[in-house]
């Protein structure tokens, strides 16, 4: 009985932040497979919007996973530089284009086993680039808003993304997992930010019962 008031409550968030949020999607700006990658791997430790600044010359510059992995370092690390912790950005960006250049033909892959094989890519990545590049929902994005608000919203007790995102597995169901990263990270953004939510105007305040709720 618990568990099933416990999915159903959930099934009520995720259909209020659809309507509060219609136009929700992946704020990375991409092209293709190979674009959205690496547009990912530049977001760690760094804004969508910041990495969406760098990328337009980086892809003007860099059309294939060859020129990615023939690239000179110096160059690339200059060119994403402002996305931060650039040295290993660019290491990655270039160690995961030489794999595929050499075992996927130059193309993405499009299994998790593969992607988690690249260089610089855990399951945050490999499931965005599934989710929001090949409508593959094999997990579910957990990045930092989607961490907070597991945890706000009781849907996850746990700390650890990996095991936040086998909670979120668990509760919701597959054809959600893909839309439902993008609902809460919209949400986060809008209205459950870190220091001071502004849960007075929150579209599911009712159905929150977070010990840091802000109702003044």
């Amino acid at each position: 009985m618990i568990r099933k008031a416990k999915h159903l409550r959930a099934e009520q968030i995720y259909s209020r932040l659809e309507t509060a949020y219609p136009d929700a999607k992946c704020a990375l700006t991409f092209a293709s497979p190979l674009q959205l990658l690496i547009a990912t791997i530049l977001s760690a430790q760094s804004t969508d919007k910041t990495v969406n600044t760098v990328t337009p010359a980086l892809f003007r510059k860099y059309k294939s996973a060859r020129q990615f992995a023939d690239s000179a370092t110096p160059e690339l690390e200059k060119l994403v530089h402002s996305s931060g912790f650039f040295r290993n950005k660019a290491k990655n960006i270039q160690g995961a284009c030489r794999t595929i250049a050499a075992k996927h033909d130059g193309r993405v892959p499009k299994t998790m086993e593969e992607l988690l094989q690249l260089p610089g890519v855990a399951r945050k990545t490999a499931n965005v680039v599934l989710g929001v590049g090949f409508e593959k929902a094999e997990g579910v994005v957990v990045d930092t808003h989607v961490q907070r608000l597991s945890r706000r919203l009781g849907f996850s007790r746990e700390s650890r993304p990996e095991k936040i995102e086998e909670d979120l597995m668990k509760l919701f169901p597959q054809k959600h997992w893909i839309h439902l990263s993008h609902l809460l990270i919209h949400h986060g953004r809008a209205f459950c930010n870190a220091r001071k939510p502004k849960c007075g105007a929150c579209p599911i305040e009712d159905l929150c019962s977070s010990a840091d709720k802000v109702l003044a």
